[in-house]
């Protein structure tokens, strides 16, 4: 950000460093430093940040006292203290560091705000003393804590005690983890170094602005050392978040809204929010006629069916998308994010098949790679520490079967899966809503309570893939079919399911909110058996529920229970008229054979 010489101009009148407009100050202020005409995020300085995200006069400093010393006595071109005292003269702060309470929204906040304009927003021993206190009073008090860094990284002038801030923050911020609290985390341009590779990427949110350089050694320094010449948007946030490890880009303007709707979802939820949400009224229909198993695949696969974004709009409001998995990328054949179901704060985790051909290619029909079951793995663990109900909607082939998956592990990421939702100490909601297929499917169907709509399959193996097994010939996969026993109503006499969500006559594609409306019910019904529960007996009936599955003895004897009732009671209604327990039965034609 460099001012403007030019004959005539307006005192301390900022340049675009993008577009190269000279802005009057007040004009930035008034855009939140934001180029009206290109969009440009320019480097915003602390106490503007703070006021464009705090409630006025909430603000209140600590440890403004602080300043920094000369601990190594360090001189380059210039000596430490004159670097010092520069800095302070032209940001008018003691440090790079401005930390305090404020509301935001209402809400108490601890903040934590680096300024740029500040050797760099560079973290020596006041820095890190201040953030660390920061943490510290935050897990004192029970509060979130929200910051917004630019930085260099760690200052080189403090040499290996600047290096120690790292360790010191990220320490801090591990105890406020524990402790159940929520730290968002806003990455400006730029972060860089000891700061991003320290608190700064702990936040259970992270959100980076537009444009954002954002990465541990700078693209300068590379170049410089390496001989390797980068891609201009290599250290880009919109690179970043292709590559999973951020959540959110939003605009500076927005951003404000952003943080106080995390900030109303990411703590625990009380139990006075799960009484009013078991006092809501379920609507159960029952399922429609038998279909036979071969047409239930068809449905289950049908072009125009629903797909979970269908009903992620249709069913929870103020859905916010998270994504990465803080490893290697975003995959977006999983869809994971905050939201409120009835007003009950809730996160959802989707597979998405795409509802237009190039949705379904890009999305590859919900075939998962290894980093979408580690996405959907980290925000079920975010549900976890504030619990909050976990929904999950399942709707896949079955994991990707490429080599690229293989090579990633996909096994391992499925098979992690498996063992956190059995042990997730919140609410878990699975509902099949298309084509549950394998071990693919299963990795978000660990559930407290499963269900599964009338017209959706769940299996073992795709019914093609059986046939080309057993007979060579995937031609066969209509017998193949029935006997697999992947249909609603047979996987909920098998226990696999809890229970079975009405479609509108004909499947879900014909009416769409007809369906919506049905699983809204069904959601509702399931989310009241299970609120209430504490930790400790919610582990424990999902555990027993998953370890009595597959009792192929009980089953069966519970099936022949059944279909023999429904024989007597069929060879009732055939039987003449006679007397029976006092009870007069009307004559029917006697077509008895």
């Amino acid at each position: 950000m460099g001012s403007s010489k030019a004959p005539g101009a307006v005192a301390n009148a900022v340049t675009c460093p993008s577009c190269g407009t000279v802005h009057p100050p007040d004009r930035l202020r008034a855009a939140f430093y934001v180029c009206p005409i290109c969009g440009h995020h320019l480097h915003m300085p602390a106490r503007e940040r703070i006021a464009s995200l705090a409630d006025p006069q909430s603000f209140r400093e600590r440890s403004g006292r602080l300043v920094s010393v000369d601990p190594l006595r360090f001189t380059d071109q210039r000596t430490y203290r004159d670097r010092l005292a520069e800095a302070q003269r032209r940001t008018g702060l003691r440090e790079a560091a401005l930390t305090g309470t404020a509301r935001i929204e209402g809400r108490v906040v601890m903040l934590i705000v680096l300024d740029f304009e500040f050797m760099g927003g560079t973290m020596g021993s006041v820095v890190g003393e201040k953030i660390a206190d920061t943490f510290e009073q935050a897990t004192r008090r029970r509060l979130p804590v929200v910051s917004v860094v630019a930085s260099g990284g760690a200052r080189m002038q403090e040499g290996m005690l600047s290096l120690m801030q790292m360790a010191k923050t990220a320490a801090a911020r591990a105890a406020h983890d524990r402790a159940g609290l929520a730290y968002i985390s806003v990455l400006s341009d730029p972060t860089f170094g000891g700061v991003a590779a320290s608190f700064a990427s702990l936040g259970d949110v992270i959100i980076a602005e537009p444009g954002a350089q954002i990465g541990f050694v700078g693209p300068r320094v590379i170049e410089m050392t390496l001989g390797e010449r980068l891609p201009a948007d290599s250290h880009r946030a919109e690179t970043l978040l292709h590559t999973g490890m951020i959540d959110l880009i939003t605009p500076r303007p927005d951003l404000r809204a952003t943080v106080a709707y995390l900030l109303g979802h990411l703590r625990t939820s009380s139990s006075a929010q799960w009484r009013r949400a078991q006092r809501r009224p379920a609507q159960l229909a029952a399922p429609g006629a038998a279909v036979e198993p071969w047409q239930e695949v068809q449905l289950a696969r049908q072009a125009n069916r629903p797909t979970a974004l269908d009903y992620i709009g249709q069913l929870f409001s103020k859905f916010v998308e998270l994504h990465g998995d803080r490893l290697y990328g975003d995959d977006s054949a999983i869809i994971c994010g905050l939201g409120e179901f009835d007003d009950t704060p809730v996160v959802i985790v989707a597979q998405e098949r795409g509802r237009t051909d190039q949705e379904r290619e890009a999305r590859r029909r919900g075939m998962a790679l290894p980093e979408g079951y580690r996405k959907a793995l980290r925000v079920m663990e975010l549900a976890a520490k504030f619990r909050l109900p976990v929904i999950t909607l399942v709707d896949t082939p079955g994991a990707h079967p490429g080599a690229d998956a293989e090579r990633r592990g996909i096994a391992l990421a499925i098979a992690r899966n498996l063992q956190s939702m059995a042990t997730l100490p919140t609410p878990v909601i699975s509902v099949i809503i298309g084509e549950g297929g394998s071990g693919g499917a299963l990795g978000l169907a660990v559930a407290d309570v499963v269900l599964m709509l009338e017209h959706a399959i769940y299996s073992v193996i795709a019914p093609e893939g059986a046939a080309a097994i057993l007979w060579r010939d995937a031609g066969r996969a209509e017998e193949v079919a029935d006997a697999l026993k992947i249909t609603a109503a047979d996987l909920r006499r098998l226990g696999v399911i809890d229970d079975v969500v009405s479609e509108p006559p004909g499947g879900a594609h014909l009416d769409p909110d007809l369906s919506a409306w049905h699983l809204r019910q069904a959601l509702n019904a399931a989310l009241r058996s299970v609120l209430m529960l504490r930790p400790a007996a919610l582990l424990r009936r999902r555990y027993e529920k998953y370890r009595h599955i597959g009792r192929v003895g009980v089953y069966w004897r519970e099936v022949v229970r059944s279909e023999m009732q429904d024989l007597l009671e069929a060879v009732e209604r055939r039987m003449p008229r006679r007397e029976r327990g006092g009870e007069a039965v009307l004559d029917r034609p006697d077509t008895a054979t």
